[in-house]
C-alpha cells in the first residue's frame, strides 16, 4: 500500500512540477514538455507509437504496477472477505480518491495518470463487487459470456490488435483507410455525434468478437499461448 502510494504521488509531482533543464516547466497535454512524452522521445526515439508521443511509454509504465498491486490487493481481499460490503468500500474509496485526486492530475489513459489509476482501479473493484453479489451471494446464473471470451482471451485480443492495426494501414483513395471508410459509411450520421456514433462503432467492434469467441468455444478451439 505504502509503495502504490509513493508511486502515484512521486509520479503527479514528477510529471507536474518538477522542471526540465532549461528551465521548462511541465505540463499534462501532449507536449515535448511533458516528462511522460520527453523520456519515451530520448530513449525510444523513432520507435515511438506516433512522432511525440506513445500510449504505452516508459515513464507511463510506473503508475501501471499500483494497477497491477490494486489487483493483488483485491484478490487478497476477496480471498478473506466477510462482507460483500468491504468490496464496495473499496471500490468508494478508490473512485472517490480518483476523481478528487483529478483536480489536480486529470483522469488520462495516454499517461496512465494517478486518477486515472485509481478510477479504473475503483470500477474494477465495483464491477467485481457487483458479479459477486450476485452470483456468490444471491446465486442468480448468468455470465456465460465472460468463460466464452475468457477461454481466449489472449487470441482475440491478438486479433483484435491485428485486424485494427491493418485496417488503418490498407488505404482507401488519398485520404482514407478501412477503418475510416467502415466509420464514415455505416455509422457516421447526421443526427448522431461523433461521440456517439464513435461508441456505436466501438460497441459493434466489441458483439463481433464476443460473438466470434463463442464460434470458438462451441467448436472446442481453445488456443493458448
Amino acid at each position: 500500500m505504502l509503495i502504490s502510494l509513493v508511486i502515484l504521488i512521486g509520479y503527479w509531482l514528477i510529471l507536474g512540477y518538477l522542471p526540465f533543464a532549461d528551465g521548462t516547466l511541465p505540463t499534462f497535454n501532449r507536449a515535448l514538455n511533458n516528462w511522460a512524452n520527453y523520456i519515451d522521445l530520448k530513449i525510444l526515439g523513432k520507435h515511438m507509437w506516433q512522432a511525440d508521443y506513445d500510449p504505452e511509454g516508459l515513464f507511463s509504465t510506473i503508475p501501471s504496477i499500483v494497477t497491477c498491486i490494486s489487483g493483488v490487493l483485491v484478490g487478497r481481499t476477496l480471498d478473506n472477505l466477510k462482507n460483500i460490503k468491504q468490496l464496495f468500500l473499496i471500490a468508494f474509496i478508490l473512485l472517490v480518491s480518483g476523481y478528487v485526486f483529478s483536480i489536480w492530475l486529470p483522469i488520462n489513459k495516454a499517461i496512465w495518470s494517478s486518477s486515472f489509476v485509481l478510477v479504473t482501479s475503483g470500477y474494477g473493484t465495483l464491477i467485481l463487487a457487483l458479479i459477486y453479489y450476485l452470483l456468490d451471494v444471491k446465486d442468480r446464473k448468468f455470465g456465460k459470456i465472460f468463460k466464452y471470451v475468457g477461454m481466449n482471451a489472449i487470441t482475440i485480443y491478438f486479433l483484435s490488435s491485428l485486424i485494427s492495426k491493418s485496417m488503418y494501414l490498407i488505404k482507401i483513395g488519398d485520404n482514407n483507410n478501412v477503418h475510416g471508410y467502415i466509420y464514415d459509411t455505416f455509422f457516421r450520421y447526421n443526427f448522431l455525434s461523433n461521440e456517439l456514433s464513435s461508441l456505436i462503432y466501438a460497441v459493434v467492434v466489441a458483439i463481433f468478437y464476443t460473438f466470434f469467441a463463442y464460434f470458438l468455444y462451441r467448436k472446442k478451439i481453445f488456443i493458448k499461448v
